[in-house]
């Protein structure tokens, strides 16, 4: 059975931050993964393995299923065959509660789902006190350290329509942290940002990346992918077509699948 994660200090979340920054071996491993949406097979037996403090960048079109992965990861949805291991727990079997697992877990989606009439902080506050039963002194002290460490300390107090679509991003980043996550689970978190602010979006990433968190990426950005990722893997139609270093994938792909779609990113100017 899955168990709560231990929390760490307000100093080590502001610092290196994750709870996650002792373990090792492998995070995840993705088994056989069926999902359908009636008629519409949107996964079809995927397999993937994402070690401790790797960042793994999915990339392909709309539609190929990246988005499904990661919800299923999550247990937002239920997968039709196969099986998610999370830190050696099946936590797609039926004796699982999926609160416990989502709570180890960072989902940070294309829209922020911020609460609209939160203030930043209480925004970040409300998931550690409520499921993690931190006092809100303790939570507040923990937000405002991550806030700072993210360049958002001057917007704890403001309501989210305050903010810029980047910042609010940068604060949907940062209220998945509060709840000192084992897994980051980030899909395609820039693509409803104007592209000025794509850069400030991805620049805590590449900090959380270097700071050691574990991370399952959907993006179309494919110079972070290759700057940031420790392996890129391909998907088209449901199932993974490639996967390897961002040198590999992206400068010297394999297969004819994945050949095309670097080619359509290139003539869109996206590489």
């Amino acid at each position: 059975m899955i168990r709560p994660a231990p929390r760490t200090a307000a100093a080590g979340t502001a610092s290196s931050g994750t709870s996650q920054a002792a373990a090792t071996g492998t995070a995840l491993r993705i088994e056989g993964v069926h999902k359908a949406f009636g008629a519409n097979r949107v996964l079809k037996g995927v397999d993937l393995a994402v070690d401790t403090h790797q960042v793994i960048c999915l990339i392909g079109a709309s539609g190929s299923g990246k988005s499904t992965l990661l919800r299923c990861v999550d247990l937002l949805e239920t997968i039709d065959a196969g099986r998610v291991v999370f830190f050696g727990h099946d936590v797609t079997s039926p004796a699982v509660d999926e609160i416990l697992v989502r709570r180890q877990m960072g989902m940070v989606f294309q829209s922020f789902n911020l609460f609209p009439h939160l203030r930043v902080l209480r925004n970040i506050t409300l998931a550690p006190v409520k499921a993690l039963g931190m006092t809100v002194a303790d939570a507040g002290e923990e937000a405002m350290a991550l806030l700072a460490r993210f360049g958002l300390a001057d917007k704890a107090h403001d309501y989210p329509d305050r903010l810029s679509g980047g910042q609010q991003q940068r604060v949907a980043i940062v209220r998945a942290l509060a709840m000192h996550p084992k897994l980051m689970l980030l899909d395609e978190v820039t693509s409803a940002l104007d592209p000025e602010l794509v850069g400030e979006v991805l620049d805590v990433i590449r900090e959380l990346a270097a700071g050691g968190m574990t991370m399952l990426i959907a993006t179309h950005e494919m110079g972070f992918a290759r700057e940031t990722a420790t392996r890129v893997v391909f998907l088209e139609d449901g199932v993974i077509v490639e996967e390897g270093p961002p040198s590999q994938v992206l400068d010297a792909p394999r297969d004819e699948r994945t050949k095309r779609f670097l080619g359509r990113v290139l003539s869109a100017g996206r590489m």
